[in-house]
């Protein structure tokens, strides 16, 4: 017999799960392939199943391999683990029929299974694990993966650590989504000569700010022929060459987390193949764990997996297509209002967090009739006088600035035929606020309330506390008739809390208690559009997409950098649910206007700034470019992304230019959005259009229309763009269509 067997495949749309059984020790692990690849799957080499869970429990050996500290992958627990069995369920959902691949273990009277769940048609897996215990006595987790692809990559003979790269978003304030790509072998993800030394990539998030450095997201691309030096060597001059022209054989796995607490992905090696897994940050890295008591049953956030083979359409932007289509049910969860990603403005960047009923007044007069939905009051409505943000968390309305109380503005926001929005830092308290001082509503940690300078934070896990936002924010938004309600979140709790059995089990139980809030302000007033953001990007992640309308992708309001960082976040969030930023100045002559203007075509239109002063003529470019935007809106709702132009290594020092081609749904239509940088004096730019755009019956292409400078040029000579006449930081906006 065989060391290893294929034990069983499953077909799932254009992609392979394939499960795996080492005859050895019994262990079903599973790997994620094309449709197609199965044939040049190699079993053979010095290298062992793992199972489709990654686990370890209290009392257990700690992994060997001089792993431990570094990983917890393959302890006792793992290794303990026995194969039970598999099984298929088929369900209709919504029309759409679900498969659901269940794979069980045990282990010492606890029921360990991996749940892959696939609906007809999509582009990715659904995947997490349950543990349920039948034991006597209490047993604790201290590791439990939401999903583990062993044997990564099992096509091909040999090493083959120098043809795999992984592809991480990395993440900080105003610079979010930066990628950032490593080969397995500058990370030591090979194995030593004797294959006893273990060598792990963990990284993730701590915290309640699950976006702060990294974002839960990664790609792991087998390049199959060609040479990791040639795709460093392409790396420094494009960006696209980064992403395109991956190798004729070789295939790419992508991995998103649905998590708003702390985290961590791994890539693992030991010997000739390597595993990936993802999940809650355990105790080594997140300082987590979770007690099972007899007949507890404990689920893992959900992660979405993907795979596809690498062909010139098979781009870093292509598989993160495949991540984020999972997400599409966020567009039709959102209130009817929000169908048509109506355009939005927010006085944050007019009054810098000091609003008044008279200026929010002139802005609604000025804003009247100009195709805006929604009138947004950021923070400051609130503030006692001279302290700042302090007060936070007692939501008490400023009667000198709002005389008339929040109704009389709203009132007038909507005289003037918009809806309007209202600030809120719900979950957490300022130093000068009532509640700062009420311990027992607050988290803690070893008995003190957490507190980062002036700020500490809302136990949502407390029945009283959540009546009190219930009296504070719902009822006053439902009262004084607000229908936009922005949610920010400005700073992180770090490690955890007390109050369960672990540090993280704490923060973990809290934060989902805030998003079931989410859910309840839904439910409560059904036409809400509610806007999820965290000092810009830091909550940027699919679990609270889900319960919010749209996200800020950013606190860049006024930096050159807005079309990058938009660019970059569209592969882990839909275009749809980015809210981007377009700061208009008095000031701003053409060229400025249509730069920050055109940048809102990345995602969701937002405009701020000296609204209620710009001249008439300024007007009518941003009436041109709201006008523009409606026409575009189908396509920025519902397509995918192609991104060209030189990688961008510094957003303070950016160089040439980028292009984002945005091909509809029908893929008759395609949204172009071009931005320039420091040309150096190079005022033309060309581009091919990308493989799924020309690859059907016809290759005729024409522009439809646009949103420039009438200086600069446009054309289209087979499959390839050129632009001209361009200038440093230009953009502009068009549209392409077929004869």
């Amino acid at each position: 017999m065989a060391d290893k067997e294929i034990f069983s495949k499953f077909e799932l749309g254009d992609m392979l799960a394939v499960f795996i059984k080492d005859n050895r020790s019994g262990s079903v692990g599973f790997t994620l392939l094309p449709k197609g690849f199965d044939e040049r799957i190699e079993l053979d080499g010095w290298w062992s199943v793992e199972p489709a869970v990654q686990c370890k429990f209290v009392g257990d050996n700690y992994p060997d391999g001089f792993i431990h500290g570094h990983s917890m992958k393959n302890s006792q627990s793992a290794n303990d683990m026995k194969f039970v069995g598999q099984r298929v369920e088929m369900a209709t959902e919504e029309s759409s029929s679900v498969c659901k691949i269940i794979t069980e273990y045990e282990r010492r009277n606890v029921k360990i299974s991996s749940i892959l769940e696939y609906a007809e048609g999509a582009t990715f897996i659904k995947a997490y694990s349950v543990f349920e215990s039948d034991s006597a006595e209490k047993q604790t987790l201290e590791m439990a993966s939401s999903f583990n692809i062993c044997a990564f990559p099992c096509v091909g003979k040999g090493l083959r650590q120098k043809d795999l790269i992984l592809h991480r978003l990395k993440s900080k304030w105003s610079m979010e989504g930066k990628l950032e790509s490593r080969g397995f072998l500058d990370m030591e993800l090979e194995p030593a000569w004797l294959r006893i030394g273990a060598s792990s990539e963990r990284f993730g998030e701590i915290g309640s700010m699950p976006v702060r450095r990294y974002f839960p997201w990664m790609v792991v691309i087998d390049r199959g022929e060609r040479s990791y030096t040639e795709k460093l060597d392409e790396r420094k001059s494009s960006d696209a060459s980064v992403q395109d022209s991956l190798g004729s054989c070789g295939y790419s796995i992508g991995a998103q987390l649905y998590i708003n607490s702390s985290w961590q992905m791994e890539v693992y090696n030991r010997d000739e193949k390597n595993s990936l897994s993802g999940g809650i940050a355990d105790r080594e890295f997140g300082h987590w764990m979770k007690d099972l008591n007899p007949g507890d049953r404990f689920v893992t956030p959900e992660a979405i997996l993907t795979v596809c083979k690498n062909t010139s359409a098979a781009t870093i932007d292509e598989i993160s297509w495949r991540m984020t289509s999972a997400q599409n049910i966020n567009l039709e969860n959102v209130p009817e209002s929000e169908k048509e990603l109506p355009v939005i403005f927010n006085e944050y960047c007019t009054s810098w967090g000091n609003p008044t009923e008279q200026e929010m007044a002139d802005i609604a007069e000025r804003l009247k009739g100009h195709g805006i939905k929604y009138c947004v009051i950021d923070a400051g409505w609130h503030v006692k006088d001279g302290n700042d943000w302090s007060d936070i968390g007692d939501w008490i309305t400023n009667k000198k600035k709002f005389p008339g109380g929040l109704k009389k503005t709203a009132d007038k926001i909507r005289e003037c035929g918009m809806i309007p929005g209202l600030w809120y830092e719900m979950e957490v308290v300022g130093k000068d606020s009532e509640m700062f001082k009420k311990d027992d509503m607050l988290l803690k940690r070893d008995g003190i309330p957490i507190q980062t300078m002036f700020r500490r934070f809302l136990d949502m896990r407390k029945p009283e506390v959540r009546e009190y936002l219930y009296e504070r924010v719902i009822k006053n938004l439902k009262e004084n008739g607000y229908g936009y309600l922005k949610v920010d979140y400005n700073d992180n709790i770090g490690i955890g809390c007390d109050g369960a059995e672990s540090l993280g089990e704490g923060m973990r139980e809290s934060l989902v208690e805030s998003r079931n809030f989410f859910k309840k302000i839904r439910e409560e007033i059904p036409d809400i559009v509610i806007e999820n953001c965290s000092s810009g990007g830091h909550r940027l992640e699919p679990s609270m997409q889900a319960v919010t309308s749209m996200a800020s992708f950013s606190d860049a309001h006024e930096w050159q950098a807005i079309p990058v960082i938009a660019a970059n976040v569209t592969r882990a969030i839909l275009p749809a649910q980015s809210q981007i930023w377009a700061v208009l100045r008095a000031k701003d002559d053409e060229k400025r206007l249509r730069y920050s203007l055109s940048n809102t075509f990345l995602g969701r239109m937002c405009l701020s700034g000296d609204m209620s002063t710009i001249s008439d003529e300024q007007m009518k470019i941003v009436d041109e470019a709201i006008a523009y935007y409606k026409k575009c809106a189908s396509v920025i709702k519902y397509g995918r992304n192609f991104r060209f132009g030189p990688y961008q290594n510094s957003y303070n020092d950016l160089k040439g230019w980028q292009a984002v081609v945005r091909v509809s749904e029908s893929k008759d239509e395609a949204l172009v959005v071009v931005n320039t940088f420091n040309t150096e004096g190079n005022g033309r730019i060309e581009f091919d259009l990308p493989f799924i755009y020309t690859c059907t019956e016809s290759n005729s292409f024409e522009i439809i229309d646009s949103f420039k400078r009438e200086e600069i040029g446009i054309k289209i000579l087979g499959e390839k763009v050129i632009v001209d006449n361009l200038s440093n930081f230009d953009g502009l906006v068009f549209r392409l269509g077929k004869f």
